[in-house]
């Protein structure tokens, strides 16, 4: 009944409404028809297959899916009735690719499949393949042309629209790397070759991880690659004949799908689709916001027509407008549709809310929640509401607000900051500010296939859930060695020692502050240095004489030594040291053995001034710090020491002690626990509290300073009070027995998921026995160690041995599996261990002694059988009987061993090793010969033979255990199995469940952070979609009213739709608003099975479609990407920057279409040390043209990006110039390379210098394409133009200013006598100036490129598109341009040139990078606008000039030199933040580092404008910029008309030649003097960019 009334009173207002609508009105106050905006964005490279599209998705899901889907669709019938459209083909494809899949796998399929996500991997195969083409000269003429084509696409990186057409019209063919083969009948007899064995000298093309190999393949074959598409015929034939031959063992078939232009008729109807268009995209935002228009910058010639382009699509009628729902009102009165229309369409034409009263705005954010919480669909109100919000607002503000709503975000906001917001996937937190639809959906797909990974090892539903949402303790990378021990030396101890006892012993003096570099003086020992030294080295005697002055500086440390002998190290690694006597003493041993008998008989200070007098003498005898220690020394410097303290000569005691066996055994335990320790291999190394650093002063306070800040911390939370042992307390928590930096490294490990080799059919890890320390075999293993052992290599025996130790020495926790393998020249012997050994292990693993047996079995078979060849029966008899004689010795049946062996069969062990081989293939990318260990996924490869000891097994074991498995071994233990036999519940079934989990667990990707969402509520103010039955849980805290939420709205419904996760979203809006929120509309652009043809096999591809978009409304057009994507619009009439759609006549829809332009790769750069390496240089390309893109890594966080399309890259440094140079006599204080600072005289020697540097950079920063450009700029015959190029810059957005752009460049063209290049910033250039620009540089005789560079995530972003535009004229100078481009000038849109260029550009900078023209002074009526002249920028600048940034010249070469860019942005990220600075961005920022980044003040005559400079020195002035007059506020274009006296010329000039080559109508062209009685029309032409200059 309630719902019947509300849609009664409805009709009865609709009914109130429609005759007022009805009664006949004016023809000019007619309500105009709602008008519509259009936006769709496509990718650069030409279309790929959607059929080829569906393996590569199916390939991240399992490999064998992929090749599974090829078998599928070979044996399905193409041609059957209904594939005919696209729809169908798309259907048709998912009815065969889905069943592979479990659901919600298959959907998620589904919707990635129509998102188009695996076209870049296509794109990257066709790359490949021309690459495959061109690296064979074929002999026709018509492929060769075909060649050089494919050599100009394999200059660019980023022309990816090129096609790839294959020679002789072929569809298919196979690269072996030797040869390509086009026919079956060609590829024949060479696979029949390979039926002789084949040795290396067959040429294998490269192999990448993401290539398909077909899972038959003998990874050691020759390498044979298809390129070809499914459906193909061909295709069919070779994938046939290449299978058999993988499964005969001829061959390593690997796939690439590439389907060349016109092979699409002879694909089939479904094979095509998808190829013949460009890729339409999703997964971005676009965003129209209401544009602020105090300065309005529109152009005002004649509106385009242009080309009409209406969409197809009807209007969305159940959209709310205004509280109605017109879809339901129309159901209800069908009779009345006219009018009703027409009362919808004056609703959407009324005045949009882009302000509110104060009291209005006050508790808008809480009735948006309101609204959101009580829809029927809560996620769907949310995205209507944000995407629409000014057509909504007003009807928002009048609601009234429930209590219990506010009271609930209130209480949230006691744990939460109002307007934050959150998110989190299965509890670890996502970066909302950078997520993206694509991201989202990898780490959704990551969890779904580990959740299917785990239901197939037969883990219940909740236990999955449980496993996805845990979080692994932090990976600390805080490991402490051990160093509690009798073998450390302290020198002080601070708690006890005299000279330490004024000191306060209250550990919370730790938390009081003191001045920076400024020590903390507590009697307590916190702080242990400990040196572990070799003390015949130079590098350890120096280490004594830093502790000795640390110590007498009573810095608060306690300091000690670990000393030992490298020699015995040495020995020790070759196991060579069991009898002592073998031992060869050195000056190092007989060092410590003094050391340690005078600390015995004198005590620790004397015992270390016997080291200080030892490193005297060594320095004394030939002053030379660097001399080898030397046995006189030694006996110098004890006789030294202890002369003063005995009553017999020191030497007699030399002799008595040199035989002292404990002294030698002391020596010798020292030099031991050094080598268990790991620190062995550093030479000089220093712990601070078991932390390991470098042994510098430096370092050492270095580490001090971060040490002090975590005692802080555990003192201040109760953990550590002055009774505590702070060494024994950070030792036991974290402490580890052994250091080795390829266990402990601040890189992350190589980690492999395990969990599909185990229960898979025919997986490798089903046929493992494991070893285990005796007595343990029935108990649960959390950690598994599988050894890759190579059974023909010393080493490989050695490392087994090792892991045979391991396992003596004992370990509960833990076990060993062997996996053998072998490099090609296998012995019978070998194989015959092997069989040994799986005897064993299979069958006998549980006896006591069988650890013995095979550590002995090692033993003998390294030193007779290893490099053996078993000629003779009797030597294999001998071996048996051996193998017989140790397993009656150990308690083992040798009967089984004999019977064994003497059966034994060579083929069924090869058999096993090529299995190994196939799994380490997989997972390291070796193929054999491999020595590797994989404790629970986390792979150390390769094995530093040596130095790997049972020893770094338990670090392994330890660190595994504690960062990745024990809280999966918490849940797995509490497991109440279902499905499972009973019988089956052994140890070993839970270890391999344990070891699949947490290898399977450690492989993903995520955040380690995680927040705890439980705690707010959520009664009345979130959305929550419950679903028991989902593994993936989302928690989030939204602000709905920001442009986070508009985004993730648009992604967390496709969530929803297509894999329904259970979420969570507590809504949590800002709490007292100011201003509006969202002065924006914002579509999110997903596809859908609509995009897909009905009638033929065209893709339209998803588009962004506002519908009724407010027709008064100024309106901005703005792209939300992906942060890797740049895209710049390709089809647009109209002005994006300002939209007025009331100017549109007829059209009803405005179209734009953008463009992928390239992908933005970027990295992070630093050094041994961590630092940045400022100034280095990086070049990109392929291997056969490794220098295609360059750039410089910034100092700014070791920053670098660079442009590229889909493909293989490979990343290198630039090349450096090595020379030796001898300095002539008399020269020796002169520097080499002269700065080139531009004060010197140009004498002799600065010119040298000078072409020495532009020789040297020749090397560095030339490529192809600048060498091209060079040549194309020095010949300027046919143009009249002479001389070096003048390289000019600048940036314009929107059509007004590009109208400005284009009278710059005819005043630059008209006054400058050289060559002129040109340099925009395109990201902001309109289709129409960009298509006009190429016929301009024709016509007129100049040069131009277009660059662009991606805005940094790291670096603060400006959020207003003008601000964005200033910050590109100054932030990225030093790398948006090529490395070899050396001077520029930036020259504004909006200025006449009335000089040569060429003047400027030659002008001596004196050293400086940047060049500016000072604001004038001689208009004195501006005089109280000069804000520089007072307050902060009076104080500032210091008598410096403030410059205006409307002109300046750019040194780039010393630009790069000083850093100065690196300096800017650092300036800018400190000031950027504070929205009250740098309010003239571009302007500012170079003014206020002038300091630091020096600016040479240009004569006042290069930049005059009215505003600041008067008409006095208008006729000097060789530049005129139309800045803004902050007094009068007259429009631009009527002040160029006035102001500039050729302006209005140059105009007609430049708005002819565009009529003419565009096509436009020559009426919208005037005259100037038709243009001069415009300023009326031009009363509202001020524009907002102008500010910069005020």
């Amino acid at each position: 009944m309630a719902s019947r009334s509300i849609h009664r009173t409805l009709l009865l207002i609709l009914a109130a409404c429609l005759p007022l609508l009805l009664i006949p009105q004016p023809a000019s106050s007619q309500a105009p028809r709602p008008k519509n905006v259009q936006a769709a964005l496509r990718a650069k490279w030409s279309g790929t297959p959607l059929l080829l599209e569906a393996g590569e998705l199916l390939s991240k899901e399992d490999q064998r899916f992929f090749w599974g889907f090829i078998e599928v669709w070979l044996s399905s019938d193409d041609d059957a009735v209904g594939s005919r459209s696209a729809k169908d083909c798309l259907k048709k494809i998912l009815e065969h690719g889905r069943p592979l899949l479990r659901e919600p796998l298959a959907s998620l399929f589904e919707f990635s499949l129509m998102l188009r996500s695996a076209s870049p991997r296509l794109v990257l195969y066709r790359q490949l393949a021309l690459e495959s083409l061109s690296s064979f000269p074929l002999s026709d003429d018509d492929s060769s042309s075909d060649n050089d084509k494919i050599g100009v696409k394999k200059l660019n990186p980023l022309l990816d629209g090129v096609d790839l057409r294959s020679p002789q019209g072929k569809c298919c063919w196979v690269d072996n790397g030797d040869q390509l083969f086009f026919d079956v009948s060609e590829l024949q007899p060479w696979l029949q070759s390979l039926a002789e064995p084949v040795g290396d000298s067959y040429q294998r093309p490269e192999v990448f991880d993401f290539d398909h190999v077909h899972f038959d393949s003998s990874i050691g074959s020759p390498v044979a690659i298809l390129y070809g598409a499914l459906g193909t015929s061909c295709f069919k034939e070779f994938h046939g004949v290449l299978v058999g031959a993988a499964k005969e063992g001829k061959v390593k078939y690997i796939l690439r799908p590439v389907l060349p232009a016109g092979c699409e008729a002879g694909s089939g109807h479904c094979g095509s689709v998808g190829a013949r268009e460009s890729v339409n995209l999703g997964g971005y935002g676009v965003e129209l916001a209401l544009k602020n228009m105090e300065y309005k910058a529109m152009d005002d010639s004649t509106i385009k027509k242009g080309v009409t382009l209406e969409d197809p699509r009807t209007e969305d009628l159940s959209q709310d407008v205004r509280g109605f729902i017109f879809s339901k009102i129309l159901e209800r009165k069908p009779e009345l549709t006219s009018e009703v229309m027409a009362f919808r369409d004056y609703l959407l034409s009324s005045t949009v809310s882009d302000t509110l009263d104060v009291w209005e705005l006050k508790d808008l954010g809480h009735q948006t929640v309101q609204r959101i919480v009580r829809a029927s669909d809560p996620l769907q109100s949310m995205q209507d509401i944000n995407q629409n919000f000014p057509s909504i607002v007003s009807s928002l503000s009048r609601m009234k607000l429930d209590e219990s709503v506010q009271e609930e975000i209130v209480a949230n906001q006691r744990m939460v900051p109002p307007g934050k917001s959150l998110m989190a996937l299965n509890g670890a937190l996502v970066n909302v500010e950078d997520v993206d639809l694509y991201l989202l959906i990898d780490l959704v797909h990551q969890d779904l296939l580990l959740a299917d990974q785990f239901s197939k090892l037969k883990i219940p539903h909740s236990t999955v859930r449980k496993l996805l949402s845990t979080t692994p303790p932090s990976e600390s990378s805080m490991f402490r060695v051990d160093i509690r021990s009798t073998h450390v030396h302290y020198l002080n101890n601070l708690e006890e020692d005299a000279m330490y006892k004024r000191w306060r012993s209250n550990l919370n003096e730790i938390l009081m502050p003191v001045f920076p570099g400024q020590l903390r003086y507590i009697r307590k020992n916190i702080f242990h240095a400990v040196f572990v030294i070799d003390p015949a080295t130079s590098c350890g005697l120096e280490s004594i004489d830093l502790i000795i002055s640390l110590y007498e500086n009573n810095v608060p440390m306690r300091f000690g030594i670990i000393l030992y002998s490298s020699n015995y190290t040495i020995q020790l690694e070759n196991h060579s040291t069991k009898d002592d006597d073998k031992f060869e003493e050195d000056i190092s041993d007989m060092v410590i053995r003094l050391f340690s008998y005078i600390k015995e008989s004198y005590g620790t200070p004397l015992a270390f001034q016997f080291l200080i007098n030892v490193n005297k003498l060594r320095t004394e005898s030939d002053g030379d710090s660097d001399d080898d220690l030397e046995l006189h020394h030694v006996e110098g410097a004890f006789v030294e020491t202890l002369l003063p303290k005995v009553k017999s000569h020191p030497q007699e005691m030399l002799l008595k002690l040199e035989k002292d066996q404990n002294l030698k055994k002391l020596s010798h335990e020292s030099s031991m626990h050094v080598f268990k320790l790991g620190l062995s291999k550093l030479q000089c190394s220093l712990l601070m509290n078991g932390l390991v650093i470098d042994p510098t002063e430096e370092a050492l306070f270095n580490a001090l300073n971060e040490e002090t800040q975590r005692i802080q911390e555990s003192v201040y939370f109760g953990q550590i009070n002055s009774n505590t042992d702070v060494l024994d307390k950070f030792l036991s928590e974290a402490g580890i027995q052994r250091y080795n930096p390829q266990i402990i490294s601040d890189n992350k490990p190589k980690l492999i998921s395990l969990s599909k080799f185990i229960f898979g059919e025919g997986s490798i890890l089903n046929d493992i026995h494991y070893l285990h320390s005796p007595g343990t075999m029935d108990d649960l293993k959390p950690v598994t160690h599988l050894l890759a052992i190579d059974i023909t290599s010393k080493s490989g025996i050695k490392l087994l041995r090792h892991g045979l130790h391991y396992l003596i020495e004992g370990s509960k926790g833990a076990r060993v599996g062997i996996l053998f393998n072998a490099n090609q020249s296998t012995t019978s012997f070998s194989l015959m261990f092997a069989k040994v050994l799986e005897i064993t292990t299979s069958s006998y693993s549980h006896k006591k002694n069988v650890l013995d047996f095979l550590d002995q079995l090692c033993s003998i078979y390294q030193q007779k059988y290893l490099h053996t060849s078993a000629v003779e029966v009797d030597s294999t008899q001998a071996f048996v009987g051996k193998v017989s004689e140790l397993a009656e010795a150990n308690g083992l049946p040798s009967k089984v061993y004999e019977s064994a062996l003497s059966e034994f069969s060579a083929d069924e062990v090869r058999s096993h090793l090529r299995k190994v081989e196939n799994f380490l293939y997989r997972t390291l990318g070796s193929e054999s010969g491999v020595n590797a260990v994989f404790t629970n996924g986390r792979v150390t490869y390769p094995v530093a033979e040596g130095t790997f000891l049972s020893a770094d097994m338990h670090l392994l074991e330890s660190i595994e255990f504690k960062q990745r498995t024990k809280h999966i071994v918490e849940i797995i233990e509490e497991v109440k199995w279902q499905d499972v036999d009973p019988d089956m519940l052994t140890s070993k079934f839970i270890s391999d469940i344990v070891m699949g989990l947490s290898s399977s667990m450690a492989t993903r990707e995520r955040s380690s952070e995680s927040a705890r969402f439980e705690i707010l509520g959520d009664q009345h103010s979130a959305i929550i979609l419950n679903n028991g039955n989902s593994s993936i849980h989302i928690d989030a805290v939204l602000d709905p009213l920001s442009p986070t939420s508009q985004r993730l709205s648009g992604i967390l419904r496709i969530l929803w739709k297509y894999i329904q996760p259970s979420m969570r979203i507590v809504l949590n809006p800002v709490s007292s608003l100011a201003d509006l929120p969202l002065k924006n509309y914002y579509r999110y652009v997903v596809p859908t099975m609509d995009d897909f043809s009905n009638t033929d096999s065209s893709l339209n591809g998803p588009k962004a479609f506002f519908a009724n978009m407010p027709l008064s409304k100024t309106l901005t057009m703005n792209l939300d990407v992906p942060e890797p994507w740049l895209v710049e619009p390709v089809i647009a009439v109209h002005d994006l920057d300002n939209i007025l759609l009331e100017n549109l006549g007829d059209t009803r829809t405005l179209q734009a279409v953008f463009e992928l332009e390239a992908l933005v790769l970027t990295g992070h750069c630093s050094e041994k040390d961590h630092e940045p390496p400022r100034g280095l240089q990086l070049i990109l390309g392929t291997k056969s043209t490794p220098h295609l893109v360059d750039t410089l890594v910034m100092a700014n966080l070791g920053y670098w990006q660079m442009k590229v399309s889909p493909g293989v890259w490979f990343l290198q440094l630039a090349p450096v110039v090595h020379m030796e140079v001898v300095k002539r006599k008399g020269k020796e204080s002169e520097k080499l390379l002269i700065p080139d600072d531009g004060e010197q005289d140009k004498n002799e020697g600065s010119s040298w210098n000078s072409n020495f540097l532009k020789w040297a950079s020749g090397f560095i920063s030339s490529n192809e394409l600048s060498k091209k450009a060079e040549s194309s700029s020095s010949d300027k015959g046919s143009t009249g133009r002479h001389g070096k190029t003048i390289n000019i810059f600048s940036i314009a957005s929107g059509h007004l200013y590009e109208r400005f752009l284009k009278i710059m460049i005819l005043s630059v063209l008209k006054n400058t006598n050289r060559p002129v290049k040109f340099w925009f910033i395109k990201n902001y250039l309109s289709p129409p100036f960009k298509d006009l620009i190429p016929h301009m540089a024709k016509e007129y005789g100049f040069e131009y490129e277009l660059i662009t560079y991606k805005w940094p995530t790291w670096l603060h972003k400006q959020k207003e598109k003008q601000r964005i535009i200033w910050a590109y004229k100054i932030l990225f100078l030093d790398v948006i341009f090529p490395l070899s481009l050396e001077k520029v000038i930036f020259v504004d849109a909006d200025q006449v040139v009335r000089a040569d260029m060429g003047e400027l550009y030659d002008m001596n900078l004196k050293g400086k990078p940047l060049a500016y023209t000072p604001f004038c002074d001689n208009n004195k009526e501006m005089d109280g606008y000069r804000f520089w002249r007072q307050g902060f920028w009076k104080d500032h600048l210091r008598g410096k000039p403030y410059h205006i940034s409307a002109l300046y010249v750019v040194d780039l070469k010393k630009f790069r030199e000083t850093a100065a860019g690196d300096n800017l942005r650092v300036f800018y990220e400190t000031l950027s933040k504070d929205p009250n600075s740098l309010s003239n961005l571009d302007q500012d920022l170079p003014n206020y580092a002038q300091h630091n980044v020096p600016i040479f003040s240009l004569p006042q005559e290069w930049l005059w404008c009215e505003s600041w400079c008067g008409n006095a020195t208008k006729s000097k002035a060789k530049t005129i910029d139309l800045c803004n007059n902050p007094m009068t506020k007259e429009p631009k274009l009527q002040g160029a008309r006035r102001i500039v006296s050729e302006w209005p010329d140059l105009d007609s000039e430049a708005r002819k030649f565009t009529a003419r080559i565009l096509g436009e109508d020559q009426e919208s062209v005037q005259s100037p003097n038709q243009s001069k009685d415009k300023t009326n029309d031009d009363s509202l032409q001020v524009d907002s960019e102008s500010k910069a200059e005020l």
